[in-house]
């Protein structure tokens, strides 16, 4: 049985780069000191700063994040005395660049820290795993992921049972309660070595004592919920829906309350506080709300006004940014169509 050492919080500014699909990484993750907007009175950062801070940039906590989280904490509690069966399960789905696997990772990194406030001088507990459904999946290579994440020796001769006998083990005695898997879209029950997978996940999450945490694109519309193995799914599985943002709901705004979070961090001399919040309109409509491409194009506008001296983002600045082509694709005819009217 492998047990990794729990590890010290990394020294500030450590970037979280790469992936988290080993406990390390992900451990890493969690204690890399969270990216501060500019204080008054600070001193100026220096280009390359500057630069990283518009790279890393700030996490908002959106209402998918604030959903998951409270849900997650709920069916943790609920499930923490169950025995006979799996525990209750969530879903996280929505279309393309919407946040989901941010609002996974976020939910992760609060549920790591909080163990470890809470944990005992030398307590080398692990309470969160991040495993990826890898392309094509097998059961194979599935318990082979989560073997891989707590760094659990599988030799080539072993069998598909062996690995996920050594996987629940070391899970149940690493003491892992909460089990994040992303790109569950790639699981496709509807084929022999897909249906094999589906079948070795539901064992896993009948032997590990763990709350399992789903996510990927489009779950509803896909093969995830067909036939028993998805009626089976479906009957543990709540959804939670990481769409995008609308421009307003009921008397909020939660796509310009987004947009004042980011601006809030930009680290640009001459931006103009208050500035993108006045954009918003154009904003929504030129991502449609998608938190990734939002995200993105800020970003990137950012580090344009940075490495061409404005120091400032402006609407013309941000119609020279290409963006993901799923968003390029929403916007440009409806831009071409607002030109082409009479009078304009």
């Amino acid at each position: 049985m492998v047990t990794p050492a729990r590890l010290s919080p990394p020294n500030d500014g450590e970037a979280a780069a790469g992936t988290v699909t080993t406990f390390d990484a992900f451990a890493r993750f969690a204690h890399a000191a969270p990216l501060t907007p500019p204080q008054p009175g600070q001193a100026p950062r220096t280009l390359e700063e500057r630069l990283a801070c518009h790279s890393q940039f700030v996490t908002v906590r959106t209402p998918a994040i604030e959903s998951l989280a409270r849900q997650v904490r709920t069916l943790m509690i609920l499930g923490r005395h169950q025995q006979a069966t799996a525990r209750p399960s969530l879903i996280v789905t929505g279309p393309a660049t919407t946040g989901k696997t941010t609002a996974l990772l976020q939910v992760g990194r609060t549920c790591h820290l909080a163990h470890t406030r809470r944990a005992a001088p030398g307590d080398t507990s692990v309470p969160v795993a991040y495993v990826l459904v890898p392309p094509g999946a097998t059961a194979k290579t599935l318990a082979c992921e989560f073997a891989r994440y707590l760094g659990i020796p599988v030799a080539a001769r072993m069998t598909t049972a062996q690995i996920t006998t050594a996987v629940c083990h070391t899970y149940t005695t690493a003491g892992v309660k909460l089990v994040l898997i992303d790109e569950i879209r790639r699981l496709n029950p509807c084929t022999t070595s897909g249906a094999e997978a589906a079948d070795r996940l539901k064992d896993l999450t009948e032997r590990v004592p763990a709350t399992f945490v789903y996510a990927g694109i489009d779950v509803t519309a896909g093969t995830m919920f067909t036939g028993l193995r998805g009626a089976q799914l479906a009957g543990r599985a709540s959804l939670i829906d990481c769409g995008a943002l609308p421009a307003r709901t009921g008397h909020r705004e939660p796509f310009r309350e987004l947009i004042t979070a980011l601006g809030v961090a930009l680290d640009l001399t001459s931006h103009r506080p208050g500035s993108l919040p006045r954009l918003a309109p154009y904003l929504h409509e030129r991502t449609a709300g998608r938190i990734g491409s939002l995200s993105r194009l800020i970003r990137q506008a950012a580090i344009e006004a940075i490495c061409d001296g404005t120091k400032r983002i402006t609407k013309t600045l941000l119609d020279t940014i290409a963006l993901d082509h799923l968003a390029e694709e929403h916007y440009r005819p409806r831009a071409l169509a607002r030109r082409a009217r009479p009078g304009r």
